[in-house]
């Protein structure tokens, strides 16, 4: 090892409290930060409610040296360093947004080879630069690089749902530090992408340093459904704010105190998240919500930082006027907050993994919440050709896990035939999948749920004159 590591006596408990201000771990959180604490390489798979960053968070405080953190998003990064530096961590990231005083401290901190810094947070892109790699080299020589941790490891597997080029060039950390343990960890990672993890970072169990950690996928809180629907009607919009409004009834009529028209008016405290393809339609979405009382606010990436920043920050804060999110799909990666009661998405995702991991940030606090997609042949149609017209030409994505994860994802809509808890773990390869507590639309009403598919759904009549028209020419799968 490259550092005489914490010893076992270490109160992991007490560093818990005092640093991170929690009472105690979720499960299998202890024994993935013993693993790491003991030198061990770590491999982590669990939802996006279970605390993973802790795994490695904490680590980093107890063990000298530095942790570096890989991580392919600017936003949960910024907001990862935020929340250690208010628990009176040194933590600090290098991107496109540090500011040059704060790019220059971090590097004279890295060049002293013992620095302050415990945990900083860095692009893949960063980590494949000759600059970089040498200030990793001297932290090596000093003794003082306790641990590289990859998050969102599926960005490594060109049969992920959201490759990255240069997350394969990360091989260099074990070819070149062979003796410093990694973590990598994930929510959305099948079998063939888990392979593809282990064998860049030459993660084994055979060699008796390795450990790993593969929750269940299941989320038994959220209830999941999919509304089926047909452009032509463009009947998203009324069936959503009833359904909004029911829920806020039903919340002032529980409360004796609550008058329900003034409840009717505010329409307040039921946080939420709506995910759409386009900011246009996050925009128009998020007016259209304000001009019916609702607290809606846009979130993508053609608005201000301040903009951005601030309205983050009020719906974090549960602020009135803040309460639902209408974003665009990057939103959401690392946000901590765990009241979230409502996911919907107003538009197909693009993969399998994509919609599990956005659906997965309602509830994180356990208790019940509401996830739903709204689900048309037409909007299939559109996110394949999607799918299809951006699949990377450079080598740098591999088409066909895209078109296969899609693929799935339409099979799951349109399956009235079993549980949605059920097919969601299988899809990431467990073998004892449960079912749900009628936390799903087919426990719920499966009858129901076929007469609903059968009537929102475009006709047949559509579907065939599309084809003569030519829009299911680039992806043939959908007949198989």
């Amino acid at each position: 090892m490259p550092l005489v590591r914490a010893n076992s006596f270490t109160d992991i408990d007490f560093t818990l409290r005092r640093q991170f201000k929690k009472d105690s771990f979720r499960p299998n959180q202890r024994e993935i930060i013993l693993a790491a604490l003991a030198g061990h390489d770590v491999f982590v798979q669990a939802a996006t409610s279970f605390g993973k960053s802790l795994c490695f968070q904490l680590p980093a405080v107890i063990d000298p040296g530095i942790t570096i953190v890989v991580s392919p998003l600017l936003s949960l990064m910024m907001n990862q360093v935020e929340a250690l530096r208010a628990a009176k961590v040194d933590a600090r990231t290098l991107n496109g947004n540090t500011t040059m005083a704060e790019r220059d401290y971090i590097h004279q901190d890295l060049a002293t080879g013992h620095p302050l810094t415990r945990l900083l947070y860095v692009t893949p892109e960063l980590c494949s630069g000759d600059f970089f790699r040498k200030k990793l080299k001297l932290l090596h020589e000093q003794k003082q690089l306790m641990r590289i941790v990859v998050d969102e490891a599926h960005c490594i597997s060109e049969w992920g749902h959201d490759f990255r080029r240069d997350f394969k060039k990360l091989s260099w950390f074990r070819e070149s530090f062979p003796n410093v343990p990694i973590m990598c960890l994930t929510a959305t990672a099948n079998n063939q992408v888990r392979q593809d993890i282990l064998s860049t970072f030459g993660l084994d169990k055979k060699l008796g340093n390795f450990k790993m950690f593969a929750t269940t996928a299941h989320r038994p809180n959220l209830h999941l459904e999919v509304r089926f629907t047909s452009d032509e009607a463009n009947d998203r919009y009324d069936d959503f704010v009833t359904w909004l409004k029911g829920v806020y009834d039903r919340r002032a009529a529980a409360d004796r105190k609550a008058e329900l028209e003034a409840a009717r008016e505010r329409l307040e405290n039921v946080p939420g998240i709506i995910y759409t393809i386009s900011r246009d339609e996050c925009e128009s979405l998020a007016a259209a919500l304000r001009t019916d009382g609702i607290g809606a606010r846009p979130f993508h990436a053609k608005l201000s930082n301040h903009t951005k920043e601030e309205t983050l920050a009020r719906w974090i804060a549960n602020e009135p006027g803040y309460d639902i999110i209408v974003a665009t799909t990057a939103f959401g990666m690392g946000i901590d907050k765990e009241n979230v009661r409502f996911v919907v998405h107003w538009r197909l995702p693009k993969s399998f993994e994509g919609y599990y991991q956005e659906a997965g940030r309602a509830g994180r606090d356990g208790k019940a919440s509401y996830c739903f997609l709204y689900y048309s042949r037409e909007d299939r149609d559109r996110i394949c050709n999607m799918v299809t017209r951006d699949a990377p030409r450079d080598g740098s994505g591999n088409k066909q896990a895209r078109a296969e994860s899609l693929k799935r994802l339409v099979a799951y809509c349109e399956d009235t035939s079993g549980c949605r808890h059920t097919a969601i773990c299988k899809y990431f390869g467990e073998t004892q999948v449960p079912e749900c507590d009628y936390a799903c639309d087919w426990h719920k009403d499966p009858q129901g749920l076929k007469k609903r598919m059968s009537r929102g759904l475009a006709s047949e009549e559509w579907i065939s004159t599309q084809r003569e028209e030519g829009a299911y020419d680039d992806y043939s799968y959908w007949s198989e």
